[in-house]
């Protein structure tokens, strides 16, 4: 699958903060989540050639709602790419973070057709504790996850692999094993193809399933 053949329609659903004000759960859907800075909607708006598509908070942590984003993909079922408010924004009261504990609480337990979480983490750093909090989170609640590394053409990959490294080295600490890994650029595009690879065969396994019962 050549990127620069594939046809993307996106476009915006609607956000909510609870469940009952989020779209019909009837097609695979696909959540990305991480600390506040780390790139979700630029990596949103490369994997749907839309640039614009999902828009950024000029200032971390303000965005409290949760995104839908419709994808239609050449060769795939339909599926929903989900935003959602990122962790670790210092700032915030305890009432906001309090809340926000609670609508994400909600979302990654009880969302029916949840297929999967990707957990965006910025290649440039050591591994971070709010990251491997709620990546231990994920693990704890059950919910599926692949780790997607940010921000690759912003320093070396030598850097990034080690700092990857290190991240599954603490994670092992309490995990047997560890999830999926891409590496990915919003900038220049790197692992674009494996990502709506990934999001295709997600897509088309969920529709295999749930029409098959």
């Amino acid at each position: 699958m050549k990127t620069d053949l594939v046809k993307i329609k996106a476009s915006f659903v609607g956000s909510g903060v609870r469940l009952d004000q989020l779209p019909k759960p009837d097609r695979c859907e696909i959540a990305l989540i991480g600390r506040s800075n780390v790139g979700k909607s630029s990596l949103i708006n490369r994997l749907v050639d839309h640039q614009g598509l999902a828009k950024s908070s000029a200032q971390p942590g303000k965005t409290r709602l949760i995104n839908h984003f419709s994808v239609e993909m050449q060769g795939a079922p339909p599926l929903y790419l989900v935003d959602l408010p990122g962790y670790g924004y210092a700032k915030a009261s305890k009432k906001d973070i309090e809340a926000w504990n609670i609508m994400m609480r909600n979302y990654l337990r009880k969302r029916p057709n949840l297929v999967c979480v990707m957990q965006l983490l910025d290649s440039r750093l050591p591994p971070q504790k709010v990251d491997l909090e709620f990546t231990n989170q994920l693990g704890e609640w059950s919910v599926p996850f692949v780790m997607v590394y940010t921000k690759t053409d912003k320093g070396s990959m030598v850097k990034a692999r080690q700092n990857a490294d290190a991240y599954g080295k603490a994670m092992l600490a309490t995990w047997e094993a560890i999830p999926p890994v891409y590496w990915s650029s919003a900038e220049d595009g790197r692992g674009r193809l494996e990502l709506l690879t990934f999001l295709r065969d997600c897509s088309s396994s969920y529709h295999d399933v749930s029409s098959n019962p």
